[in-house]
């Protein structure tokens, strides 16, 4: 994700879910606006749990790409002693977000189809984790930036 294309194509996907997402919440904030109990995903039309397939495949192929394509050996741990070297590091904060996220969608999926009597709160409360780490690895993260890149870093945090 230390790319151009590693930035651009994540941020497009989060931006064409959040625009899926806000659409629905509009659409059922204006059908029941007494009753409006927002959802933490939404059905699609055809395939109903797409957007988690969705998110499930793209935060696996982030945790890949991240951890064993973009190292130049293949595989994040130094051999020697099989320890994170310093220059992976951002890989591994990187994979840990695309990690929450992708259990995010996986709970989600298997609440949805076991409907225990928490599922809602449950999805909700692995969102709330989710994004959370992600703050939290984006605030420890944006440490080491500067100029343009420390600004962006920043913003996402506001």
């Amino acid at each position: 994700m230390g790319t151009l294309v590693g930035h651009v194509l994540p941020g497009f996907a989060f931006l064409v879910i959040g625009l899926w997402q806000l659409y629905n919440h509009i659409k059922l904030y204006c059908q029941r606006p007494k009753s409006y109990a927002p959802p933490t995903w939404f059905p699609a039309p055809k395939v109903r749990h797409l957007e988690l397939y969705i998110t499930m495949f793209g935060s696996f192929t982030s945790i890949t790409t991240e951890l064993f394509v973009g190292p130049s050996r293949h595989q994040p741990l130094d051999p020697a002693d099989w320890t994170i070297p310093t220059n992976h590091l951002h890989n591994f904060e990187h994979s840990t977000i695309s990690l929450t996220i992708f259990l995010y969608a996986v709970f989600a999926l298997y609440f949805d189809r076991v409907r225990p009597r928490a599922g809602h709160t449950l999805a909700l409360l692995l969102g709330c984790v989710a994004f959370g780490t992600e703050f939290l690895l984006f605030y420890l993260h944006s440490t080491d930036h500067v100029g343009l890149e420390w600004q962006y870093h920043w913003l996402l945090q506001g």
